[in-house]
């Protein structure tokens, strides 16, 4: 004969978010008593909400990191750190140059796993792409932004071309709107870009080469960040150097005009994108929070260190005197991107840029360059979903 039950009116019942018996040993049983309410009087089940269990009677809170910066202060990946220890100094490679006949076609997206990474970085195209962001940082080793350099027609045009970009943030106001965030008025400055991307590249290409626009062009649209989501990060700063690559590639640029190519083209570019962040609040795209060098870019910290090396006087921990980087920030790009960072960040540094805190320990800047040459090719060139986006054509073949 089966044991009798109680049955009582829910109405009466109090709410017992766990069971009155012995914590359950096992995970099935947690779901289940969470899930199934009883009357803390009888114990019956009872058909009315429980109240949310405290993660203290269950497990710890979720490690919940935010996209914008600051970010809980998580440890970096350790699987992070062995790729970047792992990986070998990327060395400066000259760019082999096309030749006719030229096959110029509209890039497309390609990596969608490890697997094909690890294919990107073993072609002759990822090899050579990663030589020529170590050739920049070699060409301006020791040089000042201000110093004189070999400056060409193409070299002085597409320092125009950036500075009429830069114009067009004056002329096209941010919407005034409630969100902090991406500002929509972006949208119409990118779509000016891409409106007028090709008749842009007509003015420096020589004209056996204005077929490649088609291949040119998207790489330059996608190098000051997305339109639809208003948001900009290494991926978008990558295809500019990719875009680059491709001007290499035709011989458009080549080694002698290296040095302005960073003192001069990367620093309008430098000065155009921190212009877009500001006026338009671009969101960080996939940003590190705390843990990333800074939510937007790259690349000026590894020319800045480059810059710096055998510097008499500023050693990597000068980045904690105000006075130096106020002073210095014009002629270096590592102290400018100090600079940027203290200005649009706040409280203790060493609590909001924990990495960069952390690289000002390093005794001296070959090794923050070549450390930094290293944490770009794992971090940036080695990570999914920022390559996912990365074009393929001919220039850059996919291999």
């Amino acid at each position: 004969m089966e044991p009798q039950q109680t049955s009582c009116k829910s109405e009466h019942h109090h709410q017992n978010p766990k069971s009155p018996e012995s914590p359950p040993s096992s995970i099935t049983t947690i779901a289940t008593a969470i899930s199934t309410p009883t009357c803390c009087k009888c114990g019956a089940p009872t058909p009315m909400a429980a109240p949310p269990p405290s993660f203290s009677d269950i497990s710890p809170p979720p490690n919940y990191r935010p996209i914008r910066a600051p970010a809980i202060n998580l440890p970096p990946n350790s699987n992070s750190q062995q790729a970047i220890i792992l990986t070998p100094v990327p060395q400066p490679l000259s760019v082999p140059q096309i030749s006719p006949p030229f096959h110029f076609q509209s890039p497309s997206k390609v990596i969608q796993s490890p697997d094909d990474l690890r294919r990107f970085h073993d072609s002759f195209s990822g090899k050579h792409f990663v030589g020529f962001v170590a050739a920049l940082s070699e060409s301006i080793r020791a040089k000042k932004i201000s110093d004189p350099c070999h400056q060409s027609d193409t070299v002085n045009t597409i320092v125009s071309i950036l500075e009429a970009l830069i114009q067009w943030v004056d002329e096209i106001p941010p919407t005034q709107q409630a969100a902090r965030y991406g500002n929509v008025s972006f949208r119409s400055w990118h779509e000016r870009l891409s409106e007028t991307s090709h008749s842009l590249m007509l003015q420096f290409l020589p004209e056996h080469l204005h077929p490649s626009t088609i291949e040119i062009v998207p790489y330059f649209t996608d190098s000051f960040g997305n339109p639809s989501r208003i948001d900009y990060g290494t991926g978008h700063e990558t295809n500019f150097a990719a875009w680059l690559y491709c001007l290499a590639r035709m011989g458009v640029i080549n080694e002698e005009d290296y040095p302005a190519v960073v003192a001069r083209v990367f620093v309008k570019y430098l000065d155009l994108m921190r212009k877009l962040q500001l006026v338009y609040c671009l969101e960080p795209a996939g940003s590190h929070g705390v843990w990333g060098l800074d939510d937007y870019h790259f690349l000026p910290f590894i020319f800045g260190a480059s810059q710096l090396i055998e510097h008499k006087y500023m050693k990597p921990k000068s980045i904690h005197n105000d006075d130096i980087v106020e002073n210095f920030s014009k002629e270096y790009l590592y102290l400018s991107c100090i600079q940027f960072v203290k200005k649009v960040k706040k409280g203790p540094f060493s609590e909001h840029s924990p990495l960069l805190d952390d690289i000002s320990g390093v005794p001296n800047w070959n090794k923050v360059n070549s450390g930094l040459l290293k944490m770009y090719k794992a971090e940036v060139l080695g990570k999914v979903p920022i390559m996912q986006h990365f074009l393929f054509g001919w220039l850059i073949k996919w291999e």
